[in-house]
């Protein structure tokens, strides 16, 4: 399946079809190890996680790299953690914080070839941040898949 980004308002939702189980798919968003090999744009950025406390009310912390060299940390707190199925965070940027706090919701379930997966990231500040988040998820999804 293609990916299918749907923009509108300041609402980022991106759908895709990973060829892998559903509980693979939730433990690439909650294992350190697995997460920091796809979160990032592109193949050229660098990846840490720093914290990742996957249950509601925990934290994480993830810095992103480009090629030159500046660093880029997002962070926030899980709201909801339904293994293995639906994933509910904050996100905000610690190097941009005039764009204050946005939402971010991961829905899994089966399908297709293994997993249907939509993220939807709300309660971003401007167009600018919509099209930005919009790019970002888009090659941090294909990553995933590829990386699963």
């Amino acid at each position: 399946m293609a990916p299918s980004p749907a923009v509108t308002a300041n609402i980022v939702r991106l759908e895709r079809e990973i060829a892998a189980s559903p509980e693979k798919v939730f433990e690439a968003f909650t294992r350190a190890a697995t997460l920091s090999r796809w979160f990032a744009p592109g193949d050229d950025f660098g990846c840490t996680v720093h914290e990742l406390d996957v249950r509601p009310g925990g934290r994480y912390r993830v810095e992103m790299r480009p090629p030159n060299g500046e660093v880029h940390i997002v962070s926030g707190a899980y709201e909801a953690v339904e293994r293995p199925k639906r994933l509910v965070f904050s996100w905000a940027w610690e190097d941009k914080p005039a764009d204050g706090v946005s939402r971010v919701t991961v829905l899994i379930e089966p399908g297709g070839r293994g997993t249907k997966l939509a993220l939807i990231h709300e309660q971003l500040p401007t167009a600018e941040a919509r099209e930005a988040h919009s790019k970002g998820w888009t090659g941090c999804l294909d990553r995933l898949a590829r990386a699963l």
